[in-house]
């Protein structure tokens, strides 16, 4: 008997400061969505990624880096196959190297045909940031497929007289 009492009289102050109008509106409400997980994205730099490539086997990354040039080197090979009839390779270059331009063909890093199109102006020594997804340590080498390319800077090209 004195459950329901209590009962009846937390019903009657919880009517009194309207909590009830509270507490069905909230039951009415749909329930929020969590918030979109953020991807795993791992920034880093590109001689971390060459040291130690099986740390970022299957990971996605991001880096910034110097254009070098467009290239084959690596497509067409069995065990990281990229067929060269849909994508074309770039070098970028070597970080702990900054007197002269040596490119880090230890990395192999691979764009979509249609995405290389989008940046054929780039440049040797332009900056660019590349977030790309690790897809195999053949050869112990890292071998990434871009998912986006920005460029950062353009050079500037020197008049030529």
């Amino acid at each position: 008997m004195n459950k329901k009492i209590i009962l009846s009289i937390s019903f009657i102050v919880m009517m009194s400061l309207g909590l009830t109008q509270f507490a069905t509106s909230a039951a009415t409400q749909p329930a929020k969505k969590p918030a979109a997980q953020t991807s795993n994205i791992i920034n880093t730099t590109s001689l971390n990624i060459v040291n130690n490539p099986s740390k970022y086997l299957n990971k996605t990354v991001k880096m910034q880096a110097t254009f070098d040039k467009f290239s084959t080197l690596g497509l067409d090979y069995k065990k990281a196959l990229r067929p060269s009839d849909k994508y074309i390779g770039i070098l970028i270059q070597r970080d702990d190297v900054i007197d002269h331009n040596i490119p880090l063909s230890e990395m192999k890093i691979f764009l979509k045909k249609e995405m290389a199109e989008k940046h054929i102006d780039l440049e040797t020594g332009d900056k660019i940031e590349i977030t790309a997804k690790v897809f195999s340590t053949a050869l112990n080498d890292p071998w990434l497929d871009v998912e986006n390319l920005v460029v950062i800077k353009k050079i500037k090209k020197e008049e030529k007289k």
